[in-house]
């Protein structure tokens, strides 16, 4: 599908979307500056400068994210009601209150789902875990609250454009273009296809941060991709079928019974 005549520029698409992602960028900033201990700052460098050099990476993906799907998403008929309403001048809200409950209950019951495949699946790894990191510290109060932000900020909202909004438009619109440009959008298999390696490439993007911790076995990885690709293809459906903004309302209340999880964690110590 080719962007209606009235939609909004390529440039102003790039630039809305890009405005959503920074919120979740400072989050993982002030993260990253409350939480780092002055032992574990490089020689060289202050806490204030390592919190800015965390979001350098992801800052430069949150950018090359926004590019591809502000050319991409509108072409393969994937919305979003904040990136187009400067086209439409319909409000957001119109169209996602018919959203909310679908896409929040299908982030709770995901993560839900997690905690539970997750208790499921500890026997098989265990082993590849050491003791410390099973039997890490039980967090305090604040270590929760400084993490939400990122939860449901860095998360809910950075990571969605990161992954749906640009990488998976960018391959729904790369199979419309290999299998044919049919003039109602890609056929759903291409979607699914997208859905799928976008949800795996989501589960690989957690192992750098896990392997600095622990040392990655086959069991490791695929506990790690296959916990985080099926979450990752809930929200590409939710994206597909409903819209960018009921992914990322469906991701950021999939953390809220993780950090229900961590406020159960502090208050049995």
């Amino acid at each position: 599908m080719s962007p209606t005549a009235n939609g909004p520029s390529f440039g102003k698409r790039f630039g809305v979307a890009l405005l959503l992602g920074v919120p979740g960028i400072a989050a993982l900033v002030g993260y990253v500056y409350l939480t780092t201990p002055p032992t574990a700052v490089p020689p060289g460098l202050s806490l204030p400068l390592l919190a800015v050099a965390s979001a350098v990476i992801p800052l430069l993906l949150l950018v090359v994210a926004c590019l591809l799907g502000a050319y991409a998403a509108p072409r393969v008929g994937l919305r979003s009601y904040v990136i187009e309403r400067s086209g439409t001048g319909d409000g957001v809200w119109r169209h996602l209150r018919g959203e909310v409950r679908l896409a929040v209950g299908i982030g709770v019951l995901g993560g839900v789902l997690i905690v539970v495949l997750d208790a499921a699946m500890m026997p098989f790894v265990a082993q590849d875990l050491p003791q410390s990191v099973i039997g890490a510290t039980r967090p305090t109060v604040s270590d929760v609250l400084a993490y939400a932000p990122v939860r449901f900020l860095y998360g809910g909202v950075t990571e969605e454009l990161m992954l749906r909004f640009g990488l998976m438009s960018a391959l729904a619109f790369a199979g419309w273009r290999v299998t044919g440009r049919r003039a109602d959008g890609p056929r759903p298999a291409v979607v699914w296809v997208a859905i799928v390696v976008s949800a795996v490439l989501f589960g690989l993007g957690h192992l750098p941060a896990l392997a600095q911790s622990v040392a990655l076995t086959p069991a490791l990885v695929a506990r790690t991709v296959l916990l985080n690709g099926v979450a990752g293809v809930l929200f590409g459906w939710l994206y597909w079928r409903r819209s960018l903004e009921a992914a990322m309302v469906a991701h950021a209340s999939f953390h809220v019974p993780l950090v229900v999880l961590s406020f159960a964690q502090v208050a049995s110590v």
